[in-house]
């Protein structure tokens, strides 16, 4: 069954997460009826300081305004199975975690756990202090994944790249897609 996938994109650190996310959903297009993408302003300037470009404009998804309440998966009723949220800023995780739905990352956030729907969100700071913790904890039991960007090296990867990409990789299964990547104990 094919997904309907919403990214969004914040200001958190790990422009390459959301960059390695777009291109390996483009390239599973085929298990997709659609991926739809919101970004915010400081996400656009994170990407631009942190890759040395503005690709994120080259994309081949629809993407909406940060207020565009407008946007279907502003509203359950558009049936998107998924939420990644790549990066997902600790701001963010607190409006989410609070309920405080003052544009569509966190509009369509709600969404989803009302819908009780999957949201993943991969968060990207640290240290962690107590009031991330909890925000954490209260996602989590409103139905909502933490995974925190932490890459993996038994794949022993080789750039930058491809140590960002075991994360994604881990995101991609979160989403309940079939994903070609290291398995623990492949050779």
């Amino acid at each position: 069954m094919k997904k309907k996938i919403v990214v969004a994109i914040t200001g958190a650190s790990g422009a390459i997460y959301a960059k390695l996310l777009l291109e390996k959903l483009h390239q599973l297009n085929d298990q997709l009826t659609e991926v739809a993408v919101v970004m915010s302003d400081n996400a656009k300037q994170v990407w631009k300081f942190e890759l040395d470009n503005e690709d994120y404009n080259n994309q081949p998804f629809k993407f909406y305004g940060k207020h565009d309440f407008m946007a279907p998966f502003a509203s359950g009723s558009a049936k998107f199975d998924t939420m990644i949220i790549i990066p997902c800023s600790m701001g963010t995780l607190g409006r989410i975690a609070s309920g405080v739905s003052d544009d569509l990352v966190t509009r369509a956030a709600d969404v989803i756990l009302k819908e009780r729907r999957k949201l993943i969100l991969v968060a990207r700071d640290t240290p962690l202090n107590l009031i991330h913790i909890r925000n954490m904890q209260t996602v989590t039991e409103a139905g909502g994944i933490i995974c925190p960007a932490v890459p993996s090296f038994y794949n022993k990867p080789k750039t930058i790249e491809d140590v960002a990409m075991t994360v994604v990789s881990r995101v991609i299964d979160l989403a309940g897609l079939d994903n070609d990547s290291y398995r623990w104990g492949d050779k």
